[in-house]
């Protein structure tokens, strides 16, 4: 799994001034115009939580306002006397502007529009944004960016990290499409993980971006090998990479049709490309009625019971495939464990006689009666869907 020290560290010091690049967005959005060019069609868009000036997800839905053929964009900033980062500099848009107040623009949010051309050019874009100061600071909380949530059909963002749950609520709590970058162990909590399960929010088309870049606010401090590996990405300045990041959406899309290519139980025995699988088979939890697959790829294609898979395969996930049972939790409530074999071995037939682990040799269990050298594992279990 991907390092998770730089979003660890975010949320601690409440450093949420991750800024999204334009080819991430870019390739995001086409995905699901591949599947649907109508997607955001007729539509009206909001991007809370930006910097509407600079803002790569303001210049993207700008430019491309007439090909999406969005009826309105809308994006609105956080003051800057409101952020924990207040080095900033207003642009040459702002300041230009016969609107420009130098005390309100470090104390007011803005709300940034977009609906027709304004300048004559032909046509709608980057150019014919419109702007005002806002009566708050733009916190996507207060009533006013609450009642512009409600005249949006679609929310795009990349919210604070640090505010991720609550934000997400935000958005169902209004019944709205959305499409928002976050954290993968986002997957585990309990506010986000039955969405998942309901089929009510999956994951974006892009999945998990092992190499997703973002700026951040000059001097903020970035673990040097995630700045170097920005940097090899052609990435250099205030940058860094974030490995767990990805996005999160309940807007269709093809790649979550496309179901996973596998191989047979006894051909993974033979032939998977994992040592463990080969050697260890799939053991069955002690206190669950499933297998153990620790790979990905090497769920077995025809294995009709329960299956304990990584957090990853939802990277993967096609809902006509495979059906999300549960996460994490075992009959006793704990965290599903089967028995650490210490490079035993043993035969994979016994899997399918007997869920009790008494029936493999050379296993000793301790004075509770659990076996010595058993591992949790943060798991989701799936089974496979029958056909009728």
């Amino acid at each position: 799994m991907a390092n998770n020290s730089n979003l660890g560290a975010a949320k601690a010091a409440k450093n949420d001034e991750f800024y999204t690049q334009y080819a991430d967005i870019q390739k995001e959005i086409n995905a699901y115009l591949e599947y649907n060019p109508d997607t955001f069609r007729d539509k009206t868009v909001l991007l809370p939580c930006d910097d509407p000036e600079w803002s790569n997800f303001t210049r993207f839905f700008a430019q491309n306002f007439e090909r999406l053929g969005l009826k309105r964009l809308i994006s609105t900033s956080f003051a800057v006397e409101s952020k924990k980062y207040k080095d900033y500099e207003p642009t040459l848009f702002e300041t230009e502007s016969p609107l420009f107040d130098a005390d309100k623009t470090r104390i007011k949010g803005k709300i940034f529009e977009l609906t027709r051309d304004t300048n004559g050019s032909g046509r709608i874009d980057l150019d014919d944004l419109e702007w005002h100061y806002l009566e708050g600071d733009g916190d996507f909380r207060s009533p006013e960016v609450c009642a512009l949530r409600d005249q949006a059909d679609t929310i795009v963002t990349n919210p604070p990290f640090s505010l991720f749950r609550e934000f997400l609520a935000w958005i169902v709590e209004a019944g709205k499409q959305l499409l928002i970058i976050g954290n993968m162990n986002a997957i585990t909590y309990k506010e986000v993980f039955p969405l998942i399960k309901e089929n009510r929010l999956w994951l974006g088309a892009t999945g998990f971006v092992s190499d997703m870049v973002f700026g951040v606010p000059k001097n903020t401090e970035v673990d040097p090998k995630d700045k170097a590996k920005a940097a090899r990405l052609g990435y250099v300045g205030d940058f860094t990479r974030l490995g767990n990041s990805c996005w999160f959406t309940n807007i269709d899309h093809g790649r979550r049709h496309e179901p996973l290519k596998l191989m047979t139980m006894a051909d993974n025995l033979k032939f998977s490309r994992h040592k463990d699988i080969r050697e260890k088979g799939y053991p069955k939890y002690d206190n669950y009625d499933a297998i153990d697959v620790s790979h990905v790829d090497a769920i077995p294609s025809d294995y009709n019971g329960v299956m304990g898979v990584p957090i990853t395969f939802l990277g993967k996930y096609c809902p006509e495939q495979f059906e999300i049972v549960e996460f994490r939790k075992g009959d006793d409530g704990k965290d599903l464990i089967y028995s650490n074999l210490n490079g035993g071995g043993y035969n994979p037939a016994l899997l399918q006689n007997s869920r009790s682990s008494t029936s493999i040799p050379g296993i000793i269990k301790n004075a509770e009666g659990r076996i010595n050298g058993s591992i949790t594992y943060a798991r989701i279990t799936i089974r496979k869907r029958l056909k009728n």
